[in-house]
């Protein structure tokens, strides 16, 4: 027998451990045929962040903005300096060259700062020079997603992300500048996301999700919207203050009221070109994800707007426009603060001019329940309410006492109430029409002013999430406007109650 120790076992090796399989993709055409629930499932893809041009396209925002204050402030001051003409031009040149080096600077130490990340439940942005700040936006408070294509960002193929959150002002989450590509992958999955639709990561952790398909609706002819414009009030009062400070020169024979009363002209004028630039090629479509609109001249913009986050919607046709029989519609979604300027109201826009039948289709997109209020739909009850006047179309008309208190428009004061939403017309020159899902309204109250009081009047306001929409119904009696505050009050608290998952793709918020 041989003395040779014989070889000691060696330990086995450890199997290797199964791939998890990867996550299924869920169409969110589909996913609303599932048989089971299902939970939106985005991998941690890491911290992530902006295009590097990014600092060249915010620095020379910096640069114009300076510019443009300065030149302002002190545009007296420099037609006064005793300097030769190509010494000032130097001297501005240089100036100008440091301060965009500066912005440049600054915007590249904010880039470098700034980061962001998508996981199941929220969106992530880390961000501050000095003071560092962390956002983080909740997908199950979602209320409306952007992608804006500036001018100079459609040039170098970049675009902004602009993320709605229901949480008051100042609740917008910014990603700006993502290549376009980019853009509209992580537009997608949070949209996949916040729907309950499952999604997955690819092998180098960038989240994906297919983008939902979408059936056009209604599209804006530009000549129909350059049409609309020169009928708005707005265009009027340009042409007529344009024409009185021409003829004023004349007879006066100096240019002085017209230098005075420049800038007015110019800020009307302003506002004329932001409302066409902004409905320019104007398109409504429908999705699983919710209604999209794409506009937008020099600056394009792709919005999605959910199901169900419309907070309020008010229809409204100007006097010029009651021949052509036109329409505007708009909306409140919380995160579309209207603000001090046009910029927010523009962006509640879900219809900037359209016929009757765009209307309907609209209506039929935005608050579907409305059509099922009635036996002639949605489009009957708006017709009664921007047409009608007194009790015509069962609406619940303000008392005669209403006329010392509105001369012109009190026989179209009124209200209506639906199954599923509340209506308040007003307006006679411009005839408006607020429409409020029950399940949407978010308090109530009652006012009464010492006119009022006398005469036994009332006022009813429904609050709304900020935005052009602001529904109230004025100088009802005053037994008619309590009874309406406590019934009204009842029925938002039922409707809240049955009202569908955050989450519109799924149907068990727990699972």
């Amino acid at each position: 027998m041989s003395g040779a120790r014989p070889e000691e076992p060696q330990p086995a090796e450890p199997a290797p451990e199964p791939a998890e399989p990867a996550l299924e993709v869920v169409d969110p055409a589909v996913a609303g045929h599932l048989d089971a629930p299902t939970r939106a499932v985005l991998q941690d893809a890491g911290w992530r962040r902006l295009h590097p041009v990014t600092p060249v396209l915010r620095a020379w925002k910096i640069v114009a903005a300076v510019l443009a204050f300065a030149v302002v402030q002190n545009v007296d001051d420099l037609a006064r300096i005793d300097v030769e003409a190509w010494l000032l031009a130097l001297i501005l040149l240089g100036g100008l060259l440091v301060l965009a080096l500066v912005g440049a600077v600054y915007s590249a130490v904010a880039w470098r700062r700034t980061r962001y990340r998508v996981d199941a439940e929220a969106v992530h942005v880390e961000h501050g020079v000095l003071w560092r700040q962390q956002r983080s936006a909740q997908l199950d408070r979602l209320q409306a997603v952007d992608v804006v294509r500036p001018l100079l960002g459609r040039l170098l193929g970049l675009a902004e992300l602009r993320l709605e959150v229901a949480g008051g002002s100042g609740s917008q989450v910014s990603l700006a500048y993502l290549r376009e590509d980019e853009a509209q992958r992580v537009r997608n999955a949070l949209l996949a996301a916040a729907a309950g639709v499952r999604v997955d990561s690819d092998e180098h952790g960038t989240v994906s999700a297919p983008e939902a398909p979408q059936r056009p609706v209604v599209h804006v002819p530009p000549g129909r919207l350059v049409a609309a414009t020169l009928r708005s009030l707005s265009t009027v009062l340009v042409v007529l203050a344009a024409v009185g400070l021409v003829v004023g020169c004349v007879l006066a024979r100096t240019t002085t009221p017209l230098v005075a009363a420049l800038p007015g002209v110019l800020g009307v004028g302003s506002a004329v070109w932001q409302r066409f630039s902004h409905g320019f090629n104007f398109t409504v479509a429908h999705s699983p994800d919710g209604m999209r609109l794409t506009h937008g001249l020099l600056e394009q913009r792709s919005q999605t707007v959910p199901p169900g986050r419309v907070q309020a919607l008010r229809i409204t046709q100007p006097l010029l426009w009651r021949r052509p029989g036109w329409w505007r519609v708009q909306v409140n979604v919380a995160g579309y603060d209207s603000g001090p300027g046009e910029d927010g109201q523009e962006a509640a826009t879900v219809l900037p001019v359209g016929t009757e039948e765009e209307l309907a289709r609209v209506l039929a997109l935005v608050l579907p329940a409305l059509g099922a209020s009635g036996p002639g739909g949605a489009l009957d009850l708006v017709r009664d309410g921007l047409t009608g006047r007194d009790a015509q179309g069962g609406y619940t008309a303000v008392p005669r006492a209403a006329r010392w208190l509105d001369p012109v428009a009190w026989r179209r004061d009124g209200y209506l109430v639906t199954e599923h939403a509340f209506l308040a017309r007003s307006g006679r020159l411009v005839r408006c029409l607020d429409v409020v899902p029950h399940a949407r309204t978010q308090s109530l109250g009652l006012a009464q002013g010492p006119l009022q009081r006398r005469m036994g009047l009332a006022s009813v306001a429904l609050h709304s999430t900020s935005g052009p929409v602001k529904p109230r119904v004025d100088h009802l009696a005053a037994p008619v406007a309590a009874r309406l505050l406590a019934e009204q009050s009842q029925r938002a608290r039922l409707a809240r109650e049955s009202a569908g998952p955050e989450r519109w793709m799924s149907t068990d918020e727990a699972g």
